[in-house]
């Protein structure tokens, strides 16, 4: 999952941030509105976590910019203000989910999983193919019962893989998008190491296969 946290508050911005990542999430930061409409215009992301009063630019515009776009990327918009009439223009704007400052980080990472579903296509909450177990709520991951202990990359990019279509090859763009942050270098070989190590964790027989020119497909 890639959530990109648009704050102008920087200490509560960067608190968010690290909370998801340790919930296995890929996150980018900015701390104003014209960076994140900057971003949502080179990035594809699930979720964004939106403060509406940004600098800069105002949350109710890059709201407006993202709900324009591809139509997967779902808001969710932060506010101190909490009267009724301002949730409901946030949501009238295209906002799915509201939340009040100051609120309970347990909420906010069950807003952001439940709007992540909703940016795909409908999945089980525990994903089973080939013999291997993932609950991403959980952050559990097993292999034929036996339970595996995986990196947050390699468990990110066991979950992208195994979300993908049967018999659909994942690129390596694709993985680098979904599993990691605008940080991580394209022309590293970060990739092919994750997945390695993750094959070697799973075992026999192999069930993350490369595809020549494609990149990897998850399957028996």
């Amino acid at each position: 999952m890639r959530v990109l946290v648009a704050e102008d508050e920087e200490l509560l911005a960067d608190t968010i941030a690290e909370g998801l990542r340790h919930m296995h999430m890929a996150v980018d930061v900015c701390y104003d509105g014209d960076s994140a409409m900057e971003r949502v215009a080179v990035h594809r992301y699930d979720v964004v976590v939106l403060d509406r009063d940004l600098p800069r630019v105002h949350g109710d515009d890059v709201c407006r910019r993202i709900v324009a776009g591809d139509g997967e990327t779902r808001v969710l918009m932060l506010t101190a203000a909490a009267g009724i009439r301002e949730r409901v223009d946030g949501l009238g704007l295209g906002a799915d989910d509201y939340l009040t400052k100051p609120f309970a980080f347990a909420e906010l990472v069950a807003r952001v999983q439940a709007l992540s579903r909703r940016a795909h296509r409908a999945l089980p909450p525990v994903l089973d193919r080939a013999g291997v177990q993932l609950d991403p709520a959980k952050r559990y991951a097993a292999r034929d019962g036996r339970p595996l202990s995986l990196s947050p990359k390699e468990f990110a990019v066991l979950k992208v893989l195994m979300r993908a279509a049967p018999g659909t090859a994942v690129s390596v763009e694709e993985l680098l998008e979904k599993a990691w942050d605008e940080n991580a270098d394209p022309f590293t070989n970060t990739v092919r190491v994750t997945v390695m190590t993750l094959r070697r964790k799973l075992g026999d027989p192999p069930v993350i296969h490369t595809v020549s020119g494609a990149g990897y497909r998850f399957g028996a």
